[in-house]
């Protein structure tokens, strides 16, 4: 029978900080699951700076961030594990996992969960039209962008003023896309004022608030989209080539749905809320993984 004190699951960074923290508490027996390939959730893709401020003075990339996390995980003898799905959890404190096409039931004494947060795409919002090539997510346009180096589009309509949208509008116009509008629900941008800043006025590109997607048009691939003024009613047809929803986020915590009350079970990071930066995440799962390592310690 397989077992371990402490299954951690998702090696993002509050998944590697909960570890290093139960580890720090005295924990010897933890074992950290991911079902991607390298540790780091997002932040891999991450190629902008910002990160760490807060936890280390200074401002870094979202891999240079993760690699101070690995630095400090590989001084362990924490047991990392890629590439595993967990499929469920069960109340007896089990969780059937599966790897390289082996399936196996794990008992575990304590569990935590930094398994993220998803995103929000089109099919949140109430859009008429067709749904052709060309709608991308933020995330899934940062991922293809920074690390596949595709190439999504030229003419870009940005659905949603969060950080990620910021972000992405900032990235397409240093590739050298043209970014048409990013386009807010809301009377303000979504997110941070830095972003803003950083992003949006540094690079002028255009932000219309109370603005929202109506109806996408085209076939093959998108070939434009009619914009709503919320105030007015107002409609306009945008031709573009490409549209980035960037919509928000919602914790991934379906896996122990049913069992949020069980104290053998912790929630860190951005399955537990959607925290605005990663170091507000990190902080969480740090706390949460001197609680459990503590509990097993003793």
């Amino acid at each position: 029978m397989k077992t371990c004190k402490l299954l951690i699951v998702g090696a993002g960074a509050a998944g590697i900080s909960a570890a290093l923290a139960a580890w720090d508490a005295g924990c010897r027996d933890i074992l950290l699951v991911d079902r991607a390939s390298q540790p780091g959730g997002i932040l891999p893709q991450c190629l902008h700076d910002g990160f760490g401020l807060a936890k280390y003075g200074k401002e870094l990339t979202g891999p240079e961030y993760v690699m101070r996390l690995m630095e400090k995980l590989n001084r362990t003898d924490i047991v990392f594990l890629p590439k595993t799905e967990v499929l469920s959890v069960s109340g007896d404190q089990s969780a059937v996992l599966s790897r390289r096409g082996v399936v196996e039931r794990l008992y575990f004494g304590q569990m935590i969960l930094a398994s993220g947060c998803r995103e929000k795409n089109i099919g949140a919002l109430c859009i008429g039209g067709t749904r052709p090539a060309g709608i991308f997510t933020a995330g899934q346009a940062q991922e293809r962008i920074n690390l596949r180096h595709q190439d999504l589009g030229d003419e870009i309509v940005i659905l949603g003023s969060g950080d990620l949208g910021m972000i992405m509008a900032r990235r397409f116009t240093q590739e050298g896309r043209h970014v048409i509008a990013v386009l807010e629900q809301e009377a303000h941008y979504g997110g941070m004022a830095r972003n803003y800043h950083r992003c949006i006025e540094k690079y002028s590109i255009p932000l219309h608030c109370r603005r929202t997607v109506r109806e996408i048009h085209g076939k093959g691939r998108v070939c434009g989209v009619t914009v709503e003024a919320l105030d007015s009613g107002e409609r306009e047809y945008v031709t573009c080539d490409t549209l980035i929803t960037a919509l928000g986020l919602i914790p991934e915590r379906e896996l122990v749905r049913g069992l949020e009350d069980r104290e053998w079970l912790f929630l860190a990071g951005n399955c537990s809320r959607v925290h605005d930066l990663v170091d507000s995440a990190v902080a969480e799962a740090e706390r949460i993984g001197r609680m459990a390592g503590r509990r097993l310690s003793v």
